[in-house]
């Protein structure tokens, strides 16, 4: 079944397009109404085609604005192929400022492959798994911690047991060239994640955590701005230019599984006893929880249970029981 919503560019024309893809969407103030996502094509002849994406959670930003940065700086005339840009891929939540949607409360990276039939949000990961996807030779979802969580920055993969489009993700990755790589590597990919969606359709993917905390890092954006311009050349769109520094090869680490989250154990306010960034063993303590509806219960302790690099520190303060506040990620 093919999708309802509707592109007004035309992904085959040389030049730069900035337009828009229309959702139908009826509604009490637009009974035939449509939600206008943006989109870019830079294009210039034959090539390969990478596809970049943000706002696939909608407070996260770094991406955002490296991405709408890169549609109004990249001259056709200076690539080789095929540039496709969608800045603020879940358009509802990015223009919320929220993670999710706030029509349907959906979550586009666990959306896929979507419904063409379905809510806005299934709506939108169906066109991106059947339209975009199969266009692509290189998929590349930008993402940062959002309100809730903040990261050592770090470009990323999904290694997908026994994939021979791993290989090509790494090349990517270190082309990338941000100073650490994370390898997710779960017992069991999740198929609704964008990258591993991506790579279903067999394109490589990378992804990326450039930031947190609602804000906007200056130093991560500009490395994000360079990696997008290294990933053109790595594909071939693009020259080398004559003073290119080659980069020295990321730290790369992994996050083996869920032994290596802590989640809070009771709803209340969280103390982190470590900073973003350090180097713990397992059994130190990760925080406590403090209940000041009750100042006279003990706060509870939680603690890491494996060594590891503290790459992912909750933001907010307030916890309920089962909220993740910290993860760590070794190297690999």
């Amino acid at each position: 079944m093919s999708s309802r919503i509707i592109a007004e560019i035309d992904y085959e024309k040389d030049g730069k397009q900035v337009g828009w893809l229309g959702l139908p969407h009826s509604v009490t103030r637009s009974a035939y109404g449509k939600i206008m996502m943006p989109i870019a094509v830079i294009k210039n002849g034959e090539g390969p085609t990478v596809y970049f994406q943000a706002g696939n959670h909608g407070d996260e930003y770094e991406g955002q604005i490296a991405l709408v940065k890169l549609i109004r700086e990249l001259d056709p005339a200076r690539i080789q192929g095929r540039v496709i840009v969608l800045p603020a891929a879940n358009f509802p939540a990015a223009m919320a400022g929220t993670r999710v949607s706030p029509i349907d409360e959906g979550n586009l990276n666990r959306a896929f492959p979507g419904d063409p039939d379905g809510t806005v949000t299934e709506q939108i990961a169906y066109y991106i798994d059947s339209v975009l996807f199969p266009m692509a030779d290189l998929f590349h979802d930008l993402h940062s911690g959002g309100s809730s969580l903040r990261y050592v920055p770090f470009a990323s993969m999904h290694e997908i047991p026994g994939s021979p489009l791993n290989e090509k993700c790494i090349a990517a990755l270190e082309a990338f060239a941000f100073d650490i790589a994370l390898i997710w590597r779960p017992a069991k990919p999740d198929a609704r994640f964008a990258p591993v969606a991506a790579m279903k359709r067999g394109v490589p993917a990378l992804g990326g955590e450039f930031g947190g905390g609602g804000t906007v890092d200056p130093k991560s954006l500009a490395k994000v701005e360079r990696g997008l311009r290294r990933t053109l050349v790595h594909m071939g769109l693009m020259e080398r230019p004559k003073d290119w520094a080659a980069a020295p090869k990321p730290r790369r680490v992994a996050v083996p599984g869920q032994d290596w989250y802590v989640y809070a154990p009771a709803p209340g306010l969280f103390e982190p006893a470590v900073e973003l960034g350090a180097t713990i063993r397992s059994g130190d303590l990760c925080g406590h929880v403090h209940f000041v509806d009750d100042p006279a219960r003990p706060a509870v302790p939680c603690h890491f249970k494996k060594d590891g690099l503290v790459i992912c520190q909750r933001h907010y303060g307030r916890v309920e029981r089962g909220d993740c506040v910290a993860h760590l990620a070794i190297d690999a």
